[in-house]
């Protein structure tokens, strides 16, 4: 054993720089101060970021995870410190993200003795944390932190450690207490079998509306995707943690689904008779798998997830690269599938929609015209943070994400307050990249005090705020339900203002005259290091919710109609008025394109 000593607190830091951790983030509390006391001997090696909120914290941790694929570091003091990491642990959980949560609690010799702050913490974190330990002694610190990070990457999710105050400040012995010396291997991608491919490739010989619902399980095998896609002509819709990773230029991609979707995505798997579910873990399926009956396939590296959103009709336990790679070898090309022509067709109309509302040159600004501006203005690899509510539908449907560019959400969690603390993460993760936030003003206001964080590092990330005075999600969902508006209006606040209070730069836009200039000014400030905040005052109009669309399964041939409950709410609609009512005339339903291309209904078996 090593003579030389260090605090137990310095070496859990070290087994921290051992796993190429580069700083934490929170908000310091007197029953931290052994940490904060490491973190300051430390400082040279591993950066303490001071976030407003250890809300903040916990959640840039996370977005910091999901951004790189190492592991986030956040903590927070005893009692209401630890409670309030809570938020971004469980967004942690719900993505699958590794976490570490450093929580400090009273010195032992004060635990159990209702002690100032004391609280029994481990049981507060037992559902959220994949490990939960609170360290019994100063020399089993750094050991802990060890296989909690170690945990935390193995299981994919949160891990918490709450450290006795008095333990960081006991010398103990200077020696390595990580486990990181274990040499990397890779782990062995699962490789179908040429059976279960053949009774793949059988099942889409007798579907006449194949679909593939794509997942962020695609990585990065995008290439081999479309070469499947265009050979058996089988359209491609994705989750939304897939945006970006199918290119949106590519003719065969219909977009997402539900309700933060395209209207061709919608309609292609309302009518499919064969769904190829690909990497996909899709947290709406109980809404969107149930509308009608159809063949169902699941493909997935993790075989706990088969039937998890639908019983199978064939699982295949595979990565989704050596997957298509086997379907390249097997499969012999078919020529001119009409369903895939008229789903191609529908998506070239409803992206010529999207286009028309991003290009309007008058009446009041909306959403629309503000992500043309951020599509003008944005580095071909910028990072997005993008907060909860209608922007998530709003990026999904314009925000340009071709190529380099990287976008994290609170995805199953979906709290609000994501954007900010998640752009901050990007920025100092990403030093030398362009980082927008895009929140709502309900989503903002909730962390706004972090703008301080990005003034006091210097974080020169461009803050766009659709300021709206409304929750308009949720004014939309009230709004399909038969009740008044209710606590969803908010009080306005002039947020360039704010910002400029807070040291940062602030921008209001209220006009669509004014746009040009304004991002401009925002991308200047942005070039010359200073964080700058986007106030766009913008309509509390509505997207069209493509959800509402529905086909009647019962008739001879597909019929296209609105729901019962849309127009229980709204009125009487013909699919030509709920275009209409939302700047759509043009648009056409899928039926149409059915017509045209000459896509029968009944279920029969295509020859190759």
């Amino acid at each position: 054993m090593s003579e030389k000593t260090v605090p137990a607190s310095v070496a859990m830091l070290r087994v921290l720089q051992a796993w190429d951790i580069k700083r934490v983030f929170g908000y310091p509390g007197g029953s931290f101060n052994s940490t904060m006391n490491a973190l300051d001997l430390e400082k040279d090696r591993i950066q303490y970021v001071q976030v407003r909120h250890e809300q903040v914290g916990a959640l840039a941790a996370a977005a910091e995870a999901k951004l790189t694929g190492k592991i986030g570091v956040a903590f927070g003091s005893a009692g209401p410190g630890a409670v309030n990491m809570l938020n971004g642990l469980y967004d942690a959980k719900e993505d699958h993200t590794p976490v570490l949560a450093l929580v400090g609690q009273v010195p032992h010799s004060n635990m159990n003795y209702d002690f100032f702050q004391e609280f029994p913490e481990v049981p507060m974190f037992q559902d959220v944390a994949v490990y939960d330990r609170c360290v019994m002694t100063p020399e089993s610190l750094p050991y802990v932190v060890d296989k909690a990070i170690r945990a935390a990457y193995k299981n994919r999710g949160p891990a918490v450690v709450v450290i006795p105050n008095d333990f960081g400040y006991v010398q103990i012995p200077d020696v390595n207490y990580a486990s990181t010396a274990l040499l990397e291997k890779q782990t062995p991608k699962q490789t179908p079998t040429d059976e279960e491919v053949d009774q793949f490739l059988k099942m889409v010989r007798e579907a006449k509306r194949p679909v593939f619902h794509v997942g962020s399980g695609i990585k990065d095998h995008q290439d081999l995707l479309k070469k499947v896609a265009e050979k058996l002509q089988i359209p491609v819709t994705i989750t939304g943690l897939a945006k970006g990773k199918v290119d949106d230029d590519w003719e065969g991609i219909l977009g997402t689904t539900n309700r933060a979707a395209s209207k061709a995505a919608d309609e292609a798997f309302a009518t499919a008779d064969l769904v190829i579910a690909l990497g996909a873990d899709f947290p709406f399926a109980n809404l969107v798998y149930r509308t009608h009956d159809f063949k169902f396939v699941q493909i997935d590296n993790d075989e706990s997830q088969f039937g998890r959103h639908h019983f199978l009709d064939l699982g295949i336990w595979a990565d989704s690269g050596k997957f298509l790679e086997k379907v390249l070898e097997r499969s012999e090309a078919v020529e001119n599938r009409p369903f895939y022509q008229a789903t191609v067709a529908d998506m070239q109309d409803w992206k010529a929609y999207l286009n028309k509302l991003m290009k309007k040159a008058d009446g009041p600004l909306s959403y629309e015209q503000i992500y043309r501006e951020i599509n003008r203005i944005a580095d071909k690899d910028a990072v997005f943070g993008i907060d909860t509510g209608d922007n998530i539908i709003n990026s999904f449907r314009f925000l340009d994400l071709k190529g380099d560019k990287q976008w994290t959400i609170s995805a199953l969690f979906a709290t609000m307050g994501y954007g900010i603390p998640a752009a901050i993460a990007a920025k100092l993760a990403y030093p030398d990249r362009q980082v927008f936030s895009i929140s709502g003003d309900g989503a903002a206001s909730m962390v706004i005090h972090d703008l301080l964080t990005e003034v006091k590092y210097h974080l020169p990330i461009i803050n766009i705020i659709t300021s709206n005075q409304t929750l308009n999600f949720i004014k939309s969902e009230q709004d399909d339900i038969q009740m008044n508006h209710s606590g969803i209006d908010l009080e306005d606040a002039d947020y360039a203002k704010i910002a400029e209070a807070m040291g940062a730069k602030g921008i209001t836009i209220r006009t669509l005259d004014e746009l040009p200039a304004a991002f401009d000014k925002a991308l200047e400030y942005q070039k010359a290091g200073e964080p700058v905040v986007i106030d766009a005052k913008i309509t509390d109009q509505r997207g069209l919710p493509v959800e509402e669309l529905e086909f009647d399964n019962q008739a001879a041939n597909f019929t296209e109609k609105i729901s019962a409950a849309y127009q229980a709410t709204h009125g009487e609609k013909s699919v030509s008025d709920f275009f209409s009512d939302y700047d759509g005339a043009e648009l056409k339903p899928l039926t149409d394109y059915f017509a045209k291309f000459g896509v029968e209904k009944q279920f029969t078996k295509l020859a190759f």
